[in-house]
């Protein structure tokens, strides 16, 4: 079935801005809270929010197999357990009823008035309910900078990681969508030159720039997904913020890895930009430096020229541009990292996520975090108000951006911005 959304030459009949993220080529899925308080599936073109389940019961998506109910639902979930070949009809029928072309939706004025919002007249909600959260290691810059900083530089990556995608199980019931404050952990420390550990809020708090992929149902227990099939079971990606403390992390990640230090929160993009949209925007992925397993080596280009950046913004103050880096830079790609998953037989499941890891580029100004940003703090980052940062600061806002650009066509994530509250103090009584 061909990908009739994406076609470049199309126009809408909505007033959008030209270098919006959100194109008619892009139709990424979300969940958001209406006007009237209801909470609804929905997709974006320009700053125009549309809600599905609205334009579903007016019977726009006649012909398509789709439940009465499928975006009535408060996430994704079941509408991604639907498959690749739903999504793709929804997308394309979207395309064609927001085309210039097209005045059916256009000229009904009731119509439009129902399904049709404003971005100040919504609040985007998580799109999915995450029941399994992974987070893969698989950057070898990243690796490499954070080998070299914590052991010796001459043998920066562990004899493991150029063979696998090194990941762990992270916690799902702490990821959150772009606007909801995270408050400064606590947990234990070992200070410089102490002997016991001490109690308090983290020191060096931290982002990770990273990118997540969101899958459909996809094997049963037992059943591995071959490498060159795995992109059959992403829905899509959103822009992934993997919040860390890295003193408390250093002293509690031996010997089974991040606890405290990455389960305090993480933040997302809120719109899933489908693996469809992206579609133009392949890449060629870094060859592998040594032979791989069979069930690793995958044919074609597995990966996405995506931009990203991070800025920090000061409370009251203008935000500063602390990073450039690219999604094309991973060393590990998506469908390895799934073959990878499942190789052992575990299932996944609609709306499990799985993200990157910090993507970082082979300059200091494409690193992912303040980690190496800051070379551990030795290299402090200069703001444009004068301020300088080794790590994040209470009150500061962390903002991060993703979009693909190729001649005259643009398709992006929007942005995922978290401000960094004081550690949580209880309520009175």
């Amino acid at each position: 079935m061909s990908i009739s959304a994406n076609d470049p030459k199309r126009k809408t009949w909505l007033d959008i801005p030209g270098d919006t993220d959100f194109p008619i080529q892009n139709i990424p899925f979300g969940v958001f809270l209406t006007r009237d308080d209801v909470i609804t599936i929905g997709t974006r073109i320009g700053d125009y929010a549309i809600d599905l389940g609205a334009l579903h019961q007016l019977g726009y998506f006649e012909g398509i197999p789709l439940t009465d109910d499928i975006f009535l639902q408060d996430t994704l979930n079941d509408f991604i357990s639907d498959g690749k070949k739903t999504w793709r009809l929804v997308r394309n029928r979207i395309a064609d009823i927001f085309d210039a072309n097209n005045t059916k939706l256009k000229d009904n004025q009731d119509h439009r008035n129902t399904v049709l919002f404003t971005l100040d007249e919504i609040e985007m909600q998580m799109p999915v309910q995450v029941g399994d959260y992974t987070d893969f290691y698989s950057s070898k810059e990243h690796a490499t900078n954070v080998g070299t900083m914590f052991r010796d530089p001459d043998n920066a990556l562990l004899p493991n990681w150029l063979h696998i995608p090194v990941g762990y199980h992270g916690r799902s019931s702490s990821i959150i969508p772009s606007g909801i404050p995270v408050h400064r952990p606590q947990g234990q420390t070992m200070p410089a030159g102490a002997d016991e550990p001490v109690f308090g809020p983290s020191k060096l708090v931290d982002f990770e720039l990273e990118m997540a992929f969101i899958t459909t149902d996809a094997n049963h227990l037992g059943e591995p997904i071959p490498v060159d099939e795995a992109e059959d079971y992403i829905f899509g990606m959103v822009v992934f913020n993997d919040w860390s403390a890295r003193d408390i992390q250093k002293w509690e990640y031996v010997p089974l890895g991040p606890f405290l230090a990455k389960n305090f929160a993480s933040s997302i993009s809120p719109w899933i930009v489908t693996m469809d949209a992206l579609e133009p925007f392949r890449t060629e992925s870094p060859k592998p430096e040594k032979e791989l397993l069979p069930y690793l080596k995958y044919s074609g280009k597995k990966s996405f020229d995506i931009k990203l950046e991070v800025a920090i913004q000061p409370e009251g103050a203008e935000e500063t541009t602390v990073t450039r880096s690219n999604f094309k830079y991973m060393y590990w790609n998506m469908s390895q990292q799934l073959a990878h998953h499942t190789i052992n037989g575990c299932p996944v499941n609609s709306g499990d996520m799985m993200a990157s890891g910090t993507i970082s580029g082979s300059t200091p100004d494409s690193y992912g975090s303040m980690l190496e940003l800051s070379w551990r703090g030795e290299k402090p980052v200069k703001l444009k108000n004068g301020e300088e940062r080794k790590f994040i600061e209470d009150n500061d806002t962390v903002i991060m951006r993703g979009y693909c650009e190729n001649g005259g066509s643009r398709i992006g994530f929007g942005e995922v911005r978290t401000k960094l509250l004081p550690v949580y103090q209880p309520k009175k009584k």
